[in-house]
């Protein structure tokens, strides 16, 4: 069975241009000329959206909120390609549960390469999930009265659950797994956000600022070494 494709886009000539080397390179492609013209298909059925910002009425990330609050949808990849190319803009994309961020105007043989990208790492993520779910739960994770439940994806502070976004969550799981020591914005990046994804220095210390103030008293525990990088110090 052909990997299927959803392109949501309000350009009839970029939906075009996709769909032609997309559907070359063997995978089985559909588009939507708007986000609802999109919610139309059965979004169940595709493996990866490749999703415009800027559309009437509901965007680009508005579309991708509505993926991820979808259970049957939740882990499907999203790689957003906008003419949009703050650096704010690729962070909220990526903090919503984007895999990855293309600019427009794009060239043809990387969006190819980043869909394989995220495709592979989506099918590596979707078999360990399976072994995971054979074997016994994981032990929580703690420091002081800090616990993160591993299994539930939840973070708590003296018994009560702190509000964290999946990227916030897997930095301080690696953090706390990976104690005293300095980890520089590439290694982070790798551990957090996978190989071959275009993550920034400013998205990076943005999710980092943003968890150590929701992690208070321990917010001091995640220190910076200037021009080095980041770390966890249990005696911070």
């Amino acid at each position: 069975m052909r990997i299927k494709i959803l392109v949501v886009d309000d350009e009839e000539s970029i939906c075009e241009i996709l769909k032609y080397n997309l559907e070359k390179e063997g995978y089985e492609v559909d588009c939507a000329y708007s986000a609802e013209d999109a919610l139309a298909h059965d979004l169940a059925a595709y493996s990866i959206f490749i999703l415009d910002i800027m559309m009437d009425r509901i965007s680009g990330f508005d579309f991708a909120k509505r993926l991820k609050n979808n259970i049957a949808t939740e882990n499907t990849p999203i790689i957003f390609c906008s003419a949009l190319d703050g650096e704010d803009d690729t962070v909220m994309g990526l903090n919503i549960g984007g895999d990855d961020y293309i600019t427009k105007p794009f060239v043809i043989s990387e969006v190819l390469a980043r869909v394989r990208a995220v495709l592979r790492r989506s099918h590596i993520a979707h078999q360990q999930a399976y072994n995971i779910s054979k074997s016994i739960y994981e032990p929580d994770i703690t420091f002081k009265t800090l616990r993160v439940n591993r299994n539930e994806k939840l973070c708590y502070i003296n018994g009560v659950e702190i509000p964290l976004t999946k990227t916030e969550f897997d930095i301080l799981l690696f953090f706390l797994t990976h104690r005293n020591r300095i980890y520089s914005r590439d290694e982070i990046i790798r551990q957090v956000w996978g190989c071959g994804v275009d993550v920034t220095n400013r998205a990076i210390d943005t999710n980092i600022t943003r968890l150590r103030k929701k992690l208070g008293e321990y917010g001091s525990a995640i220190i910076t070494r200037l021009g080095f990088g980041y770390g966890f110090k249990e005696t911070a």
